[in-house]
């Protein structure tokens, strides 16, 4: 039988990085299932974890005055929910819930912050790829407005 910390290191946000950093990481991860529906994050309740998307969709939504919930972004296999913990915030900044039957691994944050204080080089293997992530995040959504309003 598969472990949780085998599967969670074959998932495209681990590739690439150094095998004692995606060991380490996975050591926090624990499988997660979600229902259609289900919310995976609350906005400004406590960010314990991120999610490695295994399987399914989320959709990450805000909520806009007389609007309502709005969906801004969707997250699909091979992606990662949940990003607020680290700028170090304690909660979250946004709701995400499942749109379909989904699995994640979800990683405990706590222990994060724990092996980023014991051994630096995880934490700055990790901040470079969660870098890279958040990048790409924000080019996204200068496209999204250049639709928008150009």
């Amino acid at each position: 039988m598969i472990s949780v910390e085998e599967l969670a290191r074959e998932h495209p946000f681990m590739q690439g990085l150094p095998e004692e950093v995606s060991s380490l990481l996975a050591g926090c991860a624990r499988n997660a299932v979600f229902r259609p529906d289900e919310r995976l994050t609350r906005e400004n309740e406590p960010a314990s974890d991120f999610f490695l998307v295994r399987d399914g969709r989320v959709a990450v939504e805000i909520f806009v005055p007389r609007r309502g919930r709005v969906t801004i972004q969707t997250a699909e296999a091979g992606e990662v929910v949940g990003l607020s913990w680290m700028a170090g915030s304690p909660r979250w900044t946004f709701d995400s819930r499942a749109t379909m039957a989904t699995r994640t691994f979800a990683i405990d944050v706590a222990c994060v912050y724990a092996k980023c204080e014991e051994d630096p080089a995880f934490g700055y293997a990790l901040m470079k790829r969660f870098s890279h992530l958040l990048l790409g995040r924000l080019q996204a959504t200068r496209l999204r407005l250049l639709d928008m309003y150009a």
